[in-house]
């Protein structure tokens, strides 16, 4: 459903941001319309006019959500002046490590309930990046490594999003997500410091 169209973009924005935040602290179970009207400085009334329900405004907030990282993850793995390893790592910090020390003691309940209630969504995005990672891959000369080792790059690229969604479960800080990723990273684009073999 699209926003209300007496309501700005920018307002729309803002409004799923602060829906993003109560959801990061709350989880979906504790989270209430009046938690987020609250947060994002508007009437309980006000919020109703955008979103018909908590699970529609849920939905729209993840599709926020991941639409933000993806265009950061993307932004990261453009810059041409930064090395294919350091590109990967921001990328998936961007991706993957955002609110990995972040969340509520209440939010456990976020993944089952995005992809119950947004998993067509999310699967899309985790789409996205993956291909995101690969075209970037794909651009560098890490694709002749990938060749000569008969790896597709597609592989690659799942493989390391794989090693970001395990770092987001298991790591307690940004910097331990950051510290985990530049090590599968480096280790992964290790061949590329190395002279090739004749």
């Amino acid at each position: 459903m699209p926003p209300s169209p007496a309501l700005p973009a920018q307002r729309i924005s803002a409004l799923l941001d602060a829906a993003v935040g109560v959801f990061a602290r709350f989880g979906y179970r504790k989270t209430s319309m009046d938690d987020v009207a609250r947060a994002a400085g508007v009437s309980r009334q006000g919020l109703y006019l955008s979103f018909a329900n908590k699970e529609e405004l849920f939905r729209r907030a993840v599709e926020h959500s991941l639409n933000s990282q993806l265009s950061s993850a993307i932004a990261a793995l453009s810059r041409a002046d930064e090395s294919l390893d350091k590109r990967l790592i921001a990328a998936c910090d961007a991706w993957s490590g955002r609110f990995v020390g972040t969340l509520g003691a209440d939010a456990a309940d976020l993944m089952c309930a995005s992809t119950t209630l947004a998993g067509a969504t999310l699967s899309e995005y985790e789409w996205q990046f993956e291909e995101a990672l690969a075209g970037a891959i794909a651009a560098s000369s890490m694709a002749a490594r990938c060749a000569a080792a008969n790896l597709e790059i597609v592989d690659l690229a799942r493989a390391l999003h794989a090693t970001a969604r395990g770092l987001k479960q298991s790591s307690k800080t940004r910097e331990e997500f950051v510290k985990g990723m530049t090590a599968a990273v480096r280790m992964t684009c290790s061949p590329l410091h190395q002279p090739a073999q004749l």
